[in-house]
């Protein structure tokens, strides 16, 4: 095990009409997700009943009957309101919010990729509704609107499910609280209605009211407890909601991959003998609710927060033991090299980890600089992101000698958020910042730019997990797919009596590119090989005339007796 394991994100994003005052985000939410559909695929419905919102991870399940209708997401909605992105995921209304769940992958840095191919397909929904119904409808990729609403940014872990969930609970609450000071998106004002003019680390922050629950839009906890896997007995999925919903890579990746290793840790401690309640009861906090906001709040970086066992810590020095806990794992389970480094089994992890090392330099630097020396810390911005938004913030407060209760400063926060190139700031300033995909490829000749594999992952599914079967099914035979879901796709089979197929795919990493090719020898698919072992987006789904006799059902049943299922 690594950094690498199935992860995934869901994104929620803010509608409106530009220059109205009054305006209906239902409605155009449905104009919204409409727009982005296909003709070809917009009759496949979403397969409902293998969702299980009520079940608890602490055990036990809350009866339906006590749950807010919120909370039930496995009743289908009156209207259609799923569509299937090409890439393998899914965009559909969640309450007042066009959203996109990007497909399975299984490295954090394709998970960004995949992650922000959505905002390009929402962009393009967006304009596509805006022709259609005449009006100017805009998106934003942020989470509060600073009059008291939140929305989600969600994460998923795939995870074993032999790690008591009380450790999972207790670790998590701590990295959740601190890891703000690197991963937090920044935002005008303090409390949830913007009651206290000033600027935090976090958007999601003072939306969280207690330390653990299974509820997600009220209440919302800093662990949620929803246990619905979509995968094999043997794993959760832990269901993150506490993120901001970041524009800049470096954070992003560093969210999901410092938690992925975290989860590492935990799954192996007992195997290499690492005193896990050791540094959980060391790390405690005596008010985690109360933490959460302190961080974010807290724009010097040195708010002592109150430990359950007594004394105090800050924020950097609980990602500091983490960190080092992470290191202690890794070297009593791979080995070091001749200056004490892991010897980390894959690329993904040697670089989040080198990642997370930097971020530490990073808020180091910035909690010992003051405010002057702070807008000119080119480098540290370029990698983390409230420190960049609030640079630019801070200048335009100062050249207009206002407070941080100016509305054209929340305006400027508001644009820095719009997927419109044209309109938000934060498209000029992408090129002082890390993007991870030209990192990665810098010296490689004739590799896709970062721009190309975003263009692509719009369209295409990752390799390397079920995305990619789900995803070529439904381009392939459209007209033929029933319904789908994250773990079955069900087609249409005149010699089945029900005149359907489903297929089970619960496990995630089964159903690649590279495991379903002998079964589909004979049909026209051309995938990278390269691409096929590294889950990159450089695999082409086509339909060749010799195919057009074949159907899905046919092209499901090879795959099932290849595979023994």
């Amino acid at each position: 095990m690594s950094v690498k394991r199935v992860m995934g994100t869901e994104t929620e994003y803010a509608v409106s009409l530009v220059h109205a005052g009054t305006y209906d985000p239902v409605r155009l939410s449905f104009a919204v997700v409409a727009a982005a559909a296909d003709p070809r695929t917009a009759h496949i419905r979403w397969d409902y009943q293998r969702e299980d919102p009520v079940n608890d991870a602490r055990g036990g399940r809350l009866a339906r009957s006590q749950a807010r209708p919120d909370m039930l997401t496995d009743e289908p909605q009156r209207h259609i309101t799923n569509v299937m992105a090409p890439n393998g995921g899914r965009i559909y209304v969640d309450h007042a919010h066009p959203e996109y769940s990007a497909p399975e992958t299984t490295d954090p840095f394709a998970a960004v990729r995949y992650d922000h191919a959505g905002d390009g397909l929402m962009l393009a929904a967006a304009r596509k509704a805006s022709e259609q119904t005449g009006a100017s409808i805009a998106m934003h990729r942020n989470n509060v609107d600073g009059k008291g609403a939140s929305w989600g940014t969600h994460e998923n872990y795939m995870m074993l499910r032999s790690v008591p969930f009380e450790q999972v609970a207790a670790l998590m609450t701590v990295h959740f609280v601190s890891r703000q000071l690197y991963a937090g998106s920044g935002r005008v004002g303090l409390g949830e209605r913007c009651e206290t003019a000033g600027f935090q680390l976090s958007q999601r922050a003072d939306y969280l009211h207690t330390a653990i629950g299974l509820q997600t839009t009220f209440d919302r906890p800093i662990v949620n407890t929803r246990d619905e896997p979509h995968a094999p007995g043997k794993y959760r999925r832990l269901h993150v909601i506490v993120g901001d919903a970041n524009r800049m890579d470096t954070p992003q990746a560093l969210k999901l991959g410092t938690t992925s290793m975290l989860l590492w840790m935990l799954e192996n401690a007992q195997s290499c003998g690492m005193d896990i309640a050791g540094l959980i009861d060391a790390t405690r906090l005596a008010d985690p609710v109360a933490a959460v906001h302190t961080v974010s709040h807290d724009l010097g970086l040195a708010a002592e927060l109150s430990l359950e066992g007594g004394g105090t810590i800050t924020a950097w020095q609980l990602q500091a033991r983490l960190l080092s806990a992470v290191y202690e794992t890794g070297a009593r389970t791979y080995g070091t090299d001749s200056r004490g480094e892991p010897l980390w089994p894959d690329k993904s992890t040697v670089r989040i980890m080198a990642m997370w090392r930097q971020a530490m330099t990073d808020t180091a630097a910035v909690r010992h600089a003051n405010d002057d020396e702070r807008l000119g810390m080119a480098a540290e911005a370029s990698r983390l992101e409230w420190l960049l938004k609030w640079q630019l913030l801070e200048r335009l407060r100062r050249r207009l000698d206002c407070s941080w209760s100016d509305s054209r400063v929340a305006a400027l926060d508001l644009r820095w958020a719009a997927l419109d190139p044209a309109v938000s700031p934060w498209e000029k300033l992408r090129a002082r910042t890390v993007c991870l995909d030209d990192d990665e490829q810098h010296g490689a000749d004739e590799q896709p730019s970062a721009a190309e594999q975003l263009q692509t992952a719009e369209i295409q599914p990752p390799n390397d997990t079920r995305a990619w079967l789900r995803a070529w099914i439904v381009k392939r035979w459209p007209d033929q797919v029933a319904a789908v879901s994250w773990s079955r796709i069900t087609v249409r089979d005149p010699d089945s009596k029900t005149g359907l197929l489903s297929m089970d795919m619960s496990d995630p990493q089964r159903w690649t590119a590279a495991s379903c090719a002998d079964a589909l020898a004979d049909d026209d698919v051309t995938q990278n090989d390269d691409a096929a072992q590294n889950g990159t987006v450089q695999n082409d789904i086509v339909q060749s005339p010799k195919d057009a006799t074949q159907t899905a059902a046919a092209a499901l049943k090879r795959i099932m007796n290849a595979s023994g299922a």
